[in-house]
């Protein structure tokens, strides 16, 4: 029988480093510029959602589909131009390009990222690097400001 003990999946991205959460990525283990946790990243979605979620009560009467709505707006919006959404900044997170540190995704990129984050499962389905699919097709992460 076959061991598949040494062999990483295409989901993880092969071996773990032993240097930290975005090592193999080329950002720094702590500090400014690291790849932000886990918790606060789902703290900051939690934040997003209550904002969009009174907006959508409103405006709205709270119709799911129009918070939703709202939330993609958000995202698209703010991430775009800002990098960060309303949460994100509440807890000192940005989103950047991948391949160019410090800047903001721009429309294209945070569409696709925005769109893939409200099908949901790209968005917990993580490598190994901590990154969810959305992030990853648009070439995208998530740091520390």
């Amino acid at each position: 029988m076959e061991q598949r003990s040494g062999m990483g999946s295409w989901l993880e991205g092969g071996p773990s480093d032993e240097r930290g959460p975005g090592s193999r990525l080329g950002l720094p283990a702590t500090g400014a510029g690291s790849q932000a946790p886990v918790g606060r990243r789902l703290v900051a979605l939690a934040i997003d959602w209550a904002v969009c979620l009174v907006i959508s009560t409103a405006f709205f009467d709270g119709d799911p589909m129009a918070t939703l709505g709202v939330f993609a707006l958000d995202n698209v919006l703010l991430v775009s131009t800002l990098g960060t959404t309303l949460g994100h900044r509440a807890l000192g997170l940005r989103v950047q390009r991948l391949a160019r540190p410090g800047v903001a995704p721009g429309a294209l990129l945070a569409v696709v990222r925005t769109v893939l984050l409200c099908l949901v499962v790209p968005a917990v389905v993580w490598d190994a690097d901590g990154r969810g699919l959305h992030d990853r097709a648009a070439g995208t992460v998530i740091v520390r400001r």
